[in-house]
């Protein structure tokens, strides 16, 4: 795909403040006079919110391992289709909370599908996209299902054990320390809100500032 825009996913476990940063650095880029696109997975379409309540429904506990690697990538092909790769050759900064590197972490390695299949998948539902940045927004793990817990908002990965959790948190800390493209900012979610945002606006700059 010829790329024109530039493509900037949050990632990391429960908790970490993925989607309040992502509102906030959409209000900034749109203040800069960027076009801007903020889209979730799964969900963002029409096909994808559907599949979105069935995965993610704390209803469905029965849902095999191998359903969910499916539906997870069915959500990405529909949202990459219609939504980021039209924004991205619109020259449109596109803005995901969470995307293929989710699936790495919570399939590939937690649910031990292993990283190479799950990257075969990625590469056809995304058509071979991959990120500009990906912040990793990290916070231990009781932090981050406590915030989960307050918020009032319980999927079906929130309800796996501690130990799950944890496995994500290492995983997600893993694939950005061994990550040869420069793309991954890890970021300690722990602070206020303002100083994140700021640690995030200044990376985004940079990326703005190259292209």
């Amino acid at each position: 795909m010829a790329k024109k825009g530039i493509l900037i996913s949050f990632e990391g476990g429960e908790g970490g403040g993925k989607t309040t940063q992502i509102v906030r650095i959409r209000e900034r880029l749109a203040q800069a006079g960027r076009d801007v696109v903020a889209v979730r997975e799964p969900g963002g379409t029409a096909v994808g919110e559907q599949i979105r309540e069935v995965v993610l429904s704390s209803k469905n506990t029965g849902i095999s391992f191998t359903t969910e690697v499916l539906l997870f990538q069915a959500a990405r092909a529909q949202i990459y289709r219609e939504i980021v790769i039209p924004s991205l050759k619109a020259g449109k900064v596109v803005l995901m909370d969470r995307t293929r590197d989710s699936s790495v972490v919570y399939q590939g390695v937690v649910r031990k599908f292993g990283k190479e299949l799950i990257e075969q998948l990625n590469n056809i539902s995304t058509q071979n996209t991959y990120p500009d940045l990906t912040f990793l927004l990290d916070v231990p793990v009781e932090t981050g299902l406590d915030r989960r817990a307050k918020s009032g908002e319980v999927n079906r990965l929130d309800m796996e054990a501690k130990n799950f959790h944890e496995q994500v948190r290492e995983a997600y800390l893993d694939l950005a320390r061994e990550d040869k493209t420069g793309r991954w900012v890890i970021i300690d979610a722990r602070k206020p809100l303002e100083v994140v945002e700021e640690e995030i606006w200044q990376k985004v700059e940079e990326e703005l500032s190259t292209k």
